[in-house]
């Protein structure tokens, strides 16, 4: 079969290659998986830039998730059939023709989910509806997000408006302001333009903003955190500026400012399977009904990979870049 493969870590354009490898057997309680469609995420490439939480022995095939189908089924498998269709996450070697898995990784998806919503269902969506629950917000509450065109960012305003939570979005650039306008995502603040801390403050009409997710870093984060009203929590969950947080002590100290990660992949293996299920299950219902969509924004072949890890970094990306066996 044909796998993308790296055999040292470094930049995805130069390190991503394709390959001829085995055809991967399951074992007990494992299924093999065709490989429909793939995402390509952020930390898939801090993966194979080997600056992630783990790093995996080399030569590795990357990739965390993905839709596919069922091929062969490990012994003492029950309750999946071949040719179904299942989306996986946290799993590993995805970006290949065919990859093997934990039967209890992978989630069956209903006919009204398109391939496109399916690959991207569990990883960020999961991560995201695990973040609103943690922030430990109500209904009415007032919740700040930077980078909100992102994928994440978009994730968190659907999630939450199913919850009652308002969210403030922030970005960078007019663009990426009428991107989430026209998504019908308000209010929106260009961080970029004159005064917009003082329309964001004022945009709450008075109600306090409660949490800020910071996806940046560096100076981003700062801006969130001076949202805050007094006690209130600012969350790491991303570094796309690749720079340290930059915090001024005074808001830490006068307002008692709380600052915390959120890594999504411990969160998960922490979560109960009877958690785990009901967060799953809302997801696959939004998706189904089609209050969750996710999109692609281009589909490249494995044998593309290293190009499409480019296009994943380019700026003025709308939805994600996958990776499909042939295109």
């Amino acid at each position: 079969m044909r796998a993308v493969v790296i055999k040292s870590f470094g930049e995805p354009k130069d390190v991503l290659t394709t390959a001829e490898r085995p055809l991967p057997e399951p074992g007990e309680g494992e299924v093999r998986l065709e490989l429909v469609l793939a995402p390509i995420h952020n930390h898939d490439l801090a993966i194979v830039r080997g600056v992630y939480g783990y790093k995996p022995p080399l030569p590795a095939i990357p990739g965390t998730e993905g839709v596919g189908r069922v091929d062969a089924l490990g012994a003492g498998v029950t309750g999946l059939t071949v040719g179904q269709r299942v989306t996986v996450s946290g799993a590993q070697n995805v970006w290949a023709d065919y990859f093997v898995v934990k039967a209890g990784q992978v989630v069956p998806v209903p006919d009204a989910v398109s391939d496109e919503t399916a690959a991207q269902l569990l990883a960020m969506p999961l991560s995201a509806l695990m973040l609103l629950e943690d922030l430990e917000v109500s209904s009415g509450d007032w919740i700040a997000v930077n980078a909100a065109n992102g994928a994440v960012g978009r994730l968190v305003n659907v999630l939450a408006r199913q919850r009652g939570i308002n969210v403030l979005n922030l970005v960078r650039g007019p663009k990426s302001v009428e991107a989430l306008r026209s998504a019908g995502f308000e209010p929106v603040f260009d961080t970029e333009a004159e005064g917009w801390r003082d329309e964001a403050v004022a945009a709450t009409a008075g109600a306090p903003i409660v949490r800020a997710v910071d996806q940046v870093g560096g100076r981003a984060a700062s801006d969130a955190m001076a949202l805050l009203a007094s006690k209130g929590q600012l969350i790491s969950f991303g570094a796309l500026s690749g720079q340290p947080l930059t915090l001024g002590p005074g808001e830490l100290i006068f307002k008692q400012i709380v600052v915390k990660g959120f890594w999504g992949s411990k969160r998960i293996e922490e979560t109960s399977a009877e958690d785990r299920r009901r967060l799953i299950g809302e997801l696959v219902s939004a998706a189904a009904q089609g209050v969750l969509r996710l999109d692609v924004e281009a589909t490249y072949s494995l044998d593309s990979a290293a190009d499409a890890a480019v296009a994943t970094e380019s700026p003025g990306r709308s939805a994600k870049i996958a990776l499909a066996p042939k295109v």
